[in-house]
């Protein structure tokens, strides 16, 4: 057997190969999107499957968002599994209907007698002028919607453990990917998106944090794209002999509150960085966790670094100014060390 050390994938490969062991061993189990067939998902998320499993569960769907993910709402209430990808988040206003008022309710609703284990993957992030309806994130939206999980990996690793555990979920789960994790050839080059990642199925415990990168001055807290950004900063603050750990959320709902509060508790500070808008999101809850939980052994108030409330600039040097990136984190963090 080929050992994690021995083989390396891209995040995008890796999600492919997650769904392609979770259909090889559940027959309940189908993808259905647009261009996921031939084309194998516009990310390659479903590249290859189509040859693998045919027609009749890898399904090419008309453009037609509230109808797709209908679908699948419908197959989970009576006994399948389905994935169904929405090819960017942005475009979750034509279908939010759908995802929120019942697929994360119907559970709740039948006062818990009907499930509705379903994945909805999505692509998400900006970088590559796309402009506003296609460079959100937007999982902070999502994670203020009780009644669905939100994951979101950063690495090849974490990439195929959630998406089966997404599969293997009762619950309704939204699998987020970012662009820029992906390892795509016509991307921008990623060393961070290529990774060891098994052969066989495994499993990453949804609502569980991992520590990326130890360390004893400054908790960076963020997940996805920024993970790298955070490790790329944590490199070059190293130099300057500051010791920031980076902590990796992989998951909003649950939050692994525990997690953010032991970093804080160790580190004394706190710097949270997101690619989703600053008000009302990501940053302000995991601070807010911070705050209540671990106050006494702040050294200095809890900093963030997000998207300005601003729609996603089209023009690449509005865009790099609104995104986070490397050089605002260490500018982010002296300034909690001299606070």
């Amino acid at each position: 057997m080929t050992t994690m050390t021995e083989r390396k994938l891209t995040t995008q490969k890796a999600i492919a190969e997650a769904i392609a062991q979770e259909m090889e061993r559940d027959d309940t189990v189908f993808a259905l999107g647009e261009d996921i067939g031939v084309y194998g998902g516009i990310f390659g998320a479903t590249e290859g499957l189509l040859g693998q499993f045919g027609a009749d569960r890898i399904m090419d769907t008309p453009i037609s968002e509230t109808g797709f993910i209908g679908a699948a709402i419908g197959a989970a209430t009576n006994g399948l599994r389905p994935i169904a990808e929405l090819m960017f988040v942005d475009f979750f206003g034509v279908c939010m209907d759908q995802i929120y008022n019942n697929m994360a309710k119907i559970h709740y609703f039948s006062g818990g007698n009907v499930k509705v284990p379903m994945v909805l993957m999505t692509a998400a992030g900006g970088g590559y002028s796309d402009a506003g309806q296609h460079s959100q994130t937007l999982w902070g939206t999502f994670a203020h919607l009780p009644g669905m999980k939100v994951v979101v990996p950063s690495n090849p690793y974490d990439a195929k453990g959630l998406m089966i555990s997404a599969i293997r979920d009762d619950n309704p789960v939204l699998y987020i990917f970012h662009k820029g994790v992906l390892g795509l050839g016509w991307m921008t080059n990623n060393p961070r998106a290529t990774g060891p990642v098994p052969e066989e199925a495994y499993t990453v415990p949804i609502g569980k944090a991992a520590v990326a990168r130890e360390g004893t001055d400054v908790t960076i807290a963020t997940i996805s794209l920024s993970v790298h950004r955070a490790l790329d900063a944590a490199e070059q603050l190293e130099s300057d002999g500051i010791s920031a750990e980076v902590l990796d959320l992989r998951s909003l709902v649950p939050l692994d509150r525990e997690a953010i509060l032991d970093s804080v508790r160790k580190t004394h500070r706190l710097l949270v960085v997101d690619e989703d808008y600053q008000s009302f999101g990501m940053t302000g809850e995991v601070i807010t966790t911070a705050v209540e939980g671990a106050f006494d052994y702040l050294d200095a108030p809890p900093a963030r670094i997000a998207i300005p409330d601003v729609p996603i600039p089209y023009a690449r040097v509005l865009e790099q100014f609104v995104l986070p990136n490397a050089d605002k984190i260490v500018a982010g963090v002296k300034s909690l060390l001299t606070a």
